[in-house]
């Protein structure tokens, strides 16, 4: 759950990939780009498959808009639509092991950016150089959109639809009636913790505020909760040294945000360790308890007020002045003052696909200006294309654009490299430990640098 819980597109600068590759009947290049594509002859099925639920349909509607759109121009190729209902990690799994054998792989899928580089290690993504070099609307996305789908060799396998931003989401009844002075932004971990404990002292039956925790919210227990504690510590590196490509461990960051959540949910601030493990808690806490005014806050998604509109899965028309948003405030309030994590998801194509050609056809048209702007509306994207950036309708799409969009400032991304789903699971593990009582936060700490060094080998570490 990388981008919101389960899915939903975001407001945010982000990720969608593309992927293709090499022509019908081309072999790449020597720079491992491939040769100009190529006119497809006879009928073709183009076999489709990404990610929906009962509250992510944004991406079902654009696919569907896309393939009666590609059929009608493309007279004898079938697009076949294979939606898959699942949670994010679920189908994460799902898409991994289709894309092991060409028999299985389909030739476009939408994809977690956080995938991309394991992926293009493993051999799965169509290469796009040659396809981009020659799509004019390339030009109109942004360096970081481009950057999310670019390989180690330079070369890129994705390209993004949007990306997201993470902010805090707070019930102002809630706030009021514990007399919060509003707009509330805190400036510590403390003051969260401060105004958690009024708000249970004032209303004993309200959560006041919750964080995901645990494997069971997978990619949201780090994006929406621990990476927003963790990179908000000491020097703010996170989990990794760019500059040394090491993995970091042995970190008193990774303790104190370990701390923060055991304390969140051992003095009942957050919703309880049981609920935290379900993979849906999510549903409770967007879906019930902010519209009854029985959540303080949470940390979520930009992607967040897609849920609450008219059409989402949980409509809620007062959302507009019942909910503020603040940035999450970095440990001690140290510089720049707040803290965001950003992702995404692509498009891609498989590297097996027997019609490469058609696949970036198909990808291109579903990122064209229109369909971009449509889906980063009805997903509340934050668009990775400048044109849609710059549409008015786009801007006024909801009353938190701005807000989330300013998040962009202090916003951090996931690590790019292919050992990154694995740590990631380690870093949800050492949260689940903490949260049920299992480990101490210097135990669960001690646990994770023990895993990672079992991932990457004990020269890709480095202590901080």
């Amino acid at each position: 759950m990388s981008r919101r819980i389960p899915i939903i597109a975001s407001i945010a600068v982000g990720s969608m990939v593309l992927l293709a590759g090499c022509s019908s009947g081309s072999s790449p290049n020597d720079n491992g780009s491939s040769s100009a594509p190529s006119e497809q002859a006879g009928p073709a099925t183009l076999k489709v498959q990404y990610l929906q639920s009962d509250t992510f349909t944004a991406m079902n509607t654009l696919m569907t808009s896309v393939k009666t759109e590609f059929e009608s121009t493309h007279k004898n190729v079938t697009v076949e639509l294979q939606p898959v209902t699942a949670t994010d990690t679920d189908y994460d799994t799902k898409l991994s092991l289709s894309l092991r054998s060409a028999s299985t792989a389909p030739d476009v899928f939408y994809e977690d950016t956080f995938q991309v580089k394991s992926d293009i290690e493993a051999g799965y993504l169509l290469n796009l150089d040659t396809y981009l070099k020659t799509w004019p609307d390339w030009s109109q996305f942004n360096e970081g959109a481009k950057a999310a789908g670019q390989g180690d060799d330079g070369s890129i396998y994705a390209i993004s639809l949007g990306t997201d931003t993470r902010v805090i989401w707070y019930s102002i009844p809630v706030m009021k009636k514990a007399n919060i002075t509003l707009p509330w932004q805190p400036k510590t971990w403390q003051d969260i913790l401060d105004t958690a404990a009024k708000i249970k002292a004032a209303e004993p039956g309200v959560v006041p505020f919750t964080m995901y925790a645990g494997t069971g919210t997978g990619e949201g227990t780090v994006m929406q909760s621990f990476y927003e504690l963790l990179y908000g510590t000491g020097n703010g590196l996170g989990l990794y040294d760019a500059s040394a490509k090491k993995w970091i461990v042995g970190s008193q960051g990774f303790i104190d945000s370990l701390t923060f959540l055991e304390t969140l949910y051992k003095d009942g601030y957050a919703v309880t360790p049981a609920e935290a493990l379900d993979p849906n808690v999510w549903k409770t806490v967007l879906g019930t308890l902010m519209p009854e005014a029985k959540a303080g806050g949470t940390v979520e998604g930009s992607y967040t007020p897609s849920f609450w509109e008219k059409g989402g899965p949980f409509p809620w028309p007062a959302y507009t002045t019942d909910v503020g948003t603040a940035l999450f405030p970095t440990q001690n309030g140290e510089a720049p003052g707040g803290v965001s994590m950003s992702g995404g998801w692509t498009l891609a194509a498989s590297a097996t696909t027997k019609n490469p050609d058609l696949a970036f056809e198909f990808m291109s048209l579903a990122l064209n200006h229109d369909n971009a702007l449509s889906y980063a509306i009805a997903a509340s994207q934050i668009a990775v294309r400048t044109d849609v950036a710059a549409e008015p309708t786009y801007l006024a799409a909801n009353p938190f654009q701005k807000a989330v969009t300013d998040a962009v400032s202090v916003t951090h991304y996931r690590p790019a490299t292919s050992d990154y789903p694995k740590i990631s699971s380690a870093a949800q593990t050492a949260t689940e430990s903490v949260i049920t009582g299992k480990q101490t936060p210097q135990e669960a700490a001690a646990a994770y640098d023990t895993a990672v060094e079992g991932i990457v080998g004990a020269d890709m570490v480095t202590k901080q």
